[in-house]
């Protein structure tokens, strides 16, 4: 029986190959079409789009620095009139901080932190309400200390709190600065 089945396998398999080849072949004459209006579309396509590559842009020569350490001023030490005003602040007469006082609690707080929420009278007695960024509300006075600057409160009214700041000039000096807590609503 084998012998049988053999030549009939190779009768299939000869006549699938042969009617393969001649798909191919059919296939292959289909592709032999002339591709002229392809190779018109490729030219004018080409004609229409003429690339063009802008030239490199021109760049300036880098130029060299000498440092000559002995023409420049040493930045390591201090101006001669810098060094004039350090003399002269020795000898500084204008305002400054008072030395030795204690800190108050709203000097730890920077100005613009603090909330005046409120005043408090009693009799001749006048105190404002100022809260801080942690929520506490402090009872203050015209001499108590807040903000960050060495302030002074100089008066308590109604609207706002009148403060005295003493802010450091650079030059071993200080300087006075009007600052003001207005009231506010809280929200």
């Amino acid at each position: 029986m084998q012998p049988c089945i053999r030549p009939w396998i190779n009768t299939t398999m000869k006549l699938k190959l042969t009617s393969l080849a001649l798909l191919a072949s059919i296939g292959l004459v289909g592709c032999n079409e002339s591709m002229s209006d392809l190779h018109a579309f490729v030219q004018q396509t080409k004609l229409k789009h003429q690339g063009k590559v802008d030239p490199l842009p021109e760049f300036t020569p880098y130029q060299n620095f000498v440092y000559a350490p002995d023409q420049l001023r040493d930045p390591f030490k201090p101006q001669t009139d810098q060094m004039e005003s350090a003399v002269v602040a020795s000898e500084y007469t204008g305002p400054r901080p008072e030395q030795g006082r204690r800190k108050e609690p709203l000097e730890s707080f920077p100005l613009d932190s603090l909330k005046m929420v409120g005043l408090l009278q009693q009799r001749e007695h006048t105190w404002g309400l100022v809260k801080d960024p942690n929520g506490t509300i402090h009872r203050i006075q015209p001499g108590n200390y807040a903000g960050q600057n060495n302030g002074k409160i100089q008066s308590v009214n109604e609207s706002s709190i009148d403060i005295n700041e003493l802010i450091p000039d650079g030059l071993s000096g200080w300087v006075n600065r009007k600052a003001k807590l207005a009231m506010r609503e809280e929200q």
